[in-house]
């Protein structure tokens, strides 16, 4: 059978049985059976045994059940909650101050939970009703949330970036610390045209009257309540970056630095810590499911050609490799209007990294511009699933395509972003030179 054929077969058959309702890992496991039972023979069973294991054995995916207790623990915690109450007393009465709240404690917990979809739910409960109450517009009150809540896919602790890195086989520290300045630009474009906006037609965000907190009570509260957070995140990031830890230990100080602030807080109770393993156990089998029968499937395309034969038609091409990244990038954004970033990931990783080396790009700048497609895709109508997240916490006559409407400025920042690493690739880069890796 030709490579193109196989190839075609794989993802067609992979993308019918996604878009059929089938579960992702279960969808990998049925192709990768029937590939290896059409390709292999039935001897080739063994090869599935020996993948499945030497892809969850492997050291360097560790970090992804503790990302995942670590943004567990957040959640269950309910520690937002305060660190949001300090932001809005810091705020005073500048324009759109509710929606910077919004954007600013998103960029903020994204670097703490991990978890695109409870950062949404959690600010959509807490702000939304305010917003409200006050008389914000829905693109004012609705898409600040939708927007920065695809930040903690790209800030770390995300445990998607190290699957990406674990399949992709590239470098976890280095592509957990590429998405943290591409992440704080997003942060910063989305603050900046809140601003703006508010400022330039102030009755989308109507300004209203703030009881002022005097200075020495907001420093404590801070003291108290953003600080811990603020060291939550330095376990994390800053270790990484000072080489005393590994991404494997960062997830660990990580989640006892979680551990050891709800204590503090006085927000540990049995129960939290059952619903938080529990929720971690279900997410973690769920991923590590996925990384198993991805890997099963690029060692497939790898044995039947269709991985080099795609390399070599890429070899072939008499275009400016960029053209052939914005393609792969318009395929990556294309897919993200319809299916779920994991199963987007595990798709078109196998496939594009090889053509990615052939290429001669940096494997982590392609990692964190594939991340922020992938995070756009996550609010892109009519299927990103932070679009569903938000109209389930939203009230019922804010209507879904309302919703879209008002995420599209922060796909447009996205693209942005995407544009401006392509044209200056150390924004992704310099901090991950720092490591030294």
């Amino acid at each position: 059978m030709e490579w193109w054929a196989v190839l075609l077969f794989f993802v067609g058959g992979l993308i019918f049985l996604l878009l059929s309702g089938f579960p992702i890992a279960f969808s990998f496991l049925l192709m990768d059976l029937i590939g290896i039972l059409i390709f292999m023979g039935p001897l080739g069973l063994k090869h599935v045994t020996l993948n499945i294991f030497t892809s969850i054995s492997t050291f360097v995916i560790a970090p992804v059940p503790l990302f995942i207790l670590m943004g567990e623990l957040m959640f269950h915690s309910n520690i937002a909650y305060n660190t949001i109450d300090v932001l809005d007393r810091w705020l005073g009465r500048v324009p759109g101050r509710l929606s910077l709240l919004a954007a600013t404690s998103g960029t903020i917990f994204a670097a703490t939970s991990g978890s695109t979809m409870a950062n949404t739910a959690m600010l959509g409960t807490v702000l939304l009703p305010e917003m409200r109450n006050r008389g914000y517009s829905t693109s004012m009150s609705v898409g600040p949330i939708v927007g920065v809540g695809g930040l903690a896919m790209l800030i770390p602790p995300s445990a998607l970036a190290v699957v990406l890195a674990s399949i992709g086989k590239i470098s976890v520290g280095r592509i957990l610390m590429a998405g943290v300045i591409p992440g704080l630009i997003l942060g910063c474009f989305f603050g900046a045209y809140i601003v703006i906006t508010a400022w330039l037609k102030p009755s989308i965000a109507p300004p209203y009257q703030v009881q002022p907190t005097p200075l020495g009570q907001k420093i404590l509260l801070t003291i108290k309540y953003l600080i811990p957070v603020a060291f939550i995140i330095f376990m994390v990031i800053g270790l990484i970056i000072l080489g005393f830890a590994t991404p494997t230990e960062a997830a660990a100080s990580g989640v006892i630095a979680t551990l050891l602030v709800t204590l503090v807080y006085g927000r540990f109770s049995w129960k939290m810590l059952k619903d938080t393993l529990t929720g971690s156990v279900h997410i973690s089998v769920m991923v590590f499911m996925i990384i198993a029968a991805s890997k099963t499937f690029s060692s497939i395309l790898a044995f039947t050609g269709a991985s080099t034969g795609l390399t070599d038609l890429v070899k072939g091409l008499e275009v400016h490799p960029i053209l052939i990244l914005i393609f792969m990038q318009l395929i990556i954004a294309f897919m993200g209007t319809f299916m779920e970033a994991i199963s987007i990931m595990m798709i078109c990783l196998p496939v594009f990294m090889p053509i990615s080396h052939v290429l001669g790009f940096d494997p982590v700048w392609f990692g964190v511009l594939m991340l922020i497609n992938l995070e756009m895709g996550q609010i892109t109508p009519p299927f990103g699933m932070l679009l569903f997240v938000m109209k389930g916490v939203a009230p019922e006559d804010v209507s879904i395509e309302e919703i879209c409407w008002a995420a599209l400025p922060y796909i447009v920042f996205d693209i942005l972003i995407m544009a401006t690493i392509i044209v200056w690739p150390d924004i992704a880069l310099w901090l991950p030179g720092m490591l030294g890796e």
